[in-house]
């Protein structure tokens, strides 16, 4: 891995070793002995993000209520918004994973590439402070905002789902969902269902995140039959 290439791609210079940390999946941490993973940085990252993203829009869109501020945050601070801007950093190439998670795609999964992505805001933020942190943000997130319209429908997709099947009268959203691994390195599987008919599937770490991909899936492809 070219970690240098890496931090020009962010802008900042990261400490080699944290640098390293921010991207060492706990999959590839158990299998190497319990090695340190970056669940740590990353949440301290989340809470550097969420609180960079809140007074950026706060500060620039004066017209909005505080309940539009709520949604427009959540949709920018999503997994979804994220694993975009990680994949645009080409981020899965340079994560650390476990064999099994490497298997099944965990480079691509929208929740693992967000989740390394908020760690490595975490790493910037204890390397460089929270200045270099607010400034990869700044690069990388916030030119999501020039879509503000398709940033709020996209908000809360499971309830934007729900109003859907209750327009179309097509029955209730329900959904199922499985699990795979270990307590300490489960994937969860979900698919979801308008009446009677299967209309997406999604999988993350948690229950909320494969709900939630899923709820993306099925308004795509609702969209695409031009429901």
């Amino acid at each position: 891995m070219n970690l240098d290439q890496l931090s020009h791609k962010l802008g900042v210079e990261i400490e080699p070793q944290l640098l390293e940390l921010a991207l060492t999946h706990r999959s590839y941490a158990y299998e190497n002995g319990g090695i340190p993973n970056n669940e740590r940085l990353e949440f301290l990252g989340d809470s550097v993000l969420g609180f960079v993203v809140t007074v950026h829009i706060h500060d620039r869109f004066a017209e909005l209520s505080e309940g539009d501020l709520t949604k427009l945050k959540n949709s920018v601070v999503s997994a979804k918004a994220l694993a975009f801007v990680a994949n645009e950093l080409g981020l899965g190439e340079y994560i650390r994973l476990g064999k099994g998670e490497t298997q099944t795609g965990g480079s691509a999964k929208a929740s693992l590439l967000s989740d390394t992505f908020e760690a490595l805001l975490g790493a910037a933020y204890v390397s460089k402070g929270l200045a270099a942190a607010s400034g990869i943000i700044e690069r990388l997130v916030f030119p999501l905002l020039l879509d503000r319209d398709s940033l709020l429908a996209n908000a809360d997709p499971k309830t934007n789902l729900q109003e859907i099947a209750k327009r179309l009268n097509r029955g209730e959203i329900r959904y199922e969902t499985s699990f795979e691994g270990p307590d300490h390195d489960r994937t969860f599987f979900t698919a979801v269902f308008m009446g009677r008919s299967s209309i997406g599937e999604g999988s993350g770490r948690s229950r909320k995140t494969a709900e939630t991909a899923a709820a993306v899936v099925a308004l795509h492809n609702l969209k695409e039959n031009g429901s």
